[in-house]
């Protein structure tokens, strides 16, 4: 009996020393899964909100059959959301407002074919650029005093407020006109009340395609001013190392080339 209780006794301290002993650690979950643990993509409660114009093609507008909201930006948007393992949603807001609205947290960021200009990086965190384009000087087809950049200087132009094209033309030399949006720019310009209006090259010829308009003309192509856009967060948002991560991948996968095929016939993204 004696030697029975010595063997149970033994094997019970074999037992617990063993149950004491330190765990193999877990191996890594495979993929990145960063965006998972991201403690600034988790505070989004399984959503990220856009706001966006819906009224911007190619880049945010309405599809004319279905009436969905359809575009470039509005894609890489739910491609980013996706990656991010949240769910995109949108909130139009007309652009003279749209910065406002992110700062009073209407939403979490802006897509809107966005220039990531110094200024708006001082203010907003300001991704990896999503796509590349130059600006195009849009005029009446029968103007002939606008050949160049420097004829821009004393012109007049219709711009919406607040936006990158505006301080571009300023930067021309232009006289600069505030207007709700582009198709108000292109309608003053083809009744004579501004000599042109300055724009994305994207923007313009998805206009024509889409128009047909024969009123209008580009006037000047000025392809060494490249611009670069991407979304705007607030500043000190937290998102950007997980949102630029998910752009890279974007790119790498393919995605972004192939939503510039539909859209555009091309790669915009780079």
């Amino acid at each position: 009996m004696r030697k029975l209780v010595l063997v149970v006794a033994a094997s019970l301290t074999a037992i617990a020393l063993t149950g004491c002993g330190t765990p193999a650690p877990s191996p890594a979950p495979s993929g990145s899964g960063d965006s998972v643990t991201d403690p600034a993509v988790a505070a989004l409660g399984g959503k990220i909100v856009f706001g966006t114009e819906g009224t911007y093609a190619p880049f945010s507008y309405h599809d004319t059959a279905s009436n969905e909201l359809v575009g470039y930006d509005i894609e890489v948007a739910k491609a980013v959301a996706e990656k991010l393992g949240v769910t995109a949603e949108f909130q139009e807001t007309s652009w003279d407002g749209i910065f406002a609205a992110l700062e009073a947290g209407r939403f979490n960021a802006v897509a809107n074919e966005v220039e990531l200009t110094d200024v708006r990086k001082e203010k907003y965190d300001m991704t990896e650029a999503y796509s590349v384009s130059y600006p195009v000087v849009l005029t009446r087809a029968d103007n002939t005093t606008i050949n160049t950049v420097a004829d821009l200087k004393g012109k007049k132009t219709g711009q919406a407020a607040g936006s990158n094209w505006g301080a571009k033309a300023e930067g021309y030399g232009a006289e600069v006109e505030p207007v709700p949006g582009f198709s108000e720019a292109a309608a003053a310009v083809k009744q004579g009340r501004i000599d042109f209006t300055l724009n994305d090259a994207l923007t313009i010829a998805d206009y024509f395609n889409t128009t047909k308009d024969t009123e209008l003309k580009i006037a000047v192509e000025i392809t060494d001013d490249k611009v670069y856009q991407g979304f705007a967060f607030n500043k000190d948002s937290g998102l950007l190392p997980a949102v630029n991560a998910a752009i890279t991948a974007l790119k790498a996968d393919g995605t972004l080339a192939a939503i510039g095929q539909k859209y555009f016939g091309k790669d915009i993204s780079s």
